[in-house]
């Protein structure tokens, strides 16, 4: 699933689909990939990041990092990527964004940032961008997602 440009979809019924989808995506990723999880509150950011972190084998359980901003997994086996889990919805911008140093993290793990869109971008020189909504009226989830550059 790394084709640039192209979009996906998925209707996630329930907690356990959309975690399905992050153990997807997860086993996909590589070290130096960097996801983007946008959504409203409840959409299902933090059930795709354990997903994700599931199919990349990471160690930990994984939480929103609302309250510490980032969060991070140590990889599961040897030659493997960790994870690094971002809530960039309490940053105030670019600045506290660098003071993470996260592209450090990017040799050896995959940035995932909630709340993400239009801060982490410039992280990589492409990134995963996945899309989550919730149907008011049925509780059920959505996603698209697509690999953009720059």
């Amino acid at each position: 699933m790394t084709d640039t440009g192209r979009t996906w979809t998925r209707e996630l019924p329930d907690v356990a689909d959309t975690e399905a989808l992050g153990v997807e995506l997860g086993e996909d990723l590589s070290a130096g990939d960097v996801v983007i999880l946008d959504g409203p509150l409840g959409a299902g950011k933090t059930a795709l990041a354990r997903g994700i972190a599931a199919g990349l084998g990471v160690v930990g359980r994984v939480s929103s990092p609302t309250f510490i901003i980032a969060r991070e997994h140590k990889p599961g086996r040897p030659g493997q990527p960790g994870m690094v889990h971002v809530d960039a919805y309490r940053l105030g911008g670019l600045d506290e964004l660098d003071a993470l140093d996260l592209d450090t993290d990017l040799t050896d793990a995959v940035v995932v940032v909630e709340w993400g869109e239009g801060v982490a971008e410039r992280l990589a020189e492409r990134h995963l961008l996945v899309r989550l909504h919730r149907d008011p009226d049925t509780d059920v989830r959505h996603a698209q997602w697509s690999w953009i550059d720059g």
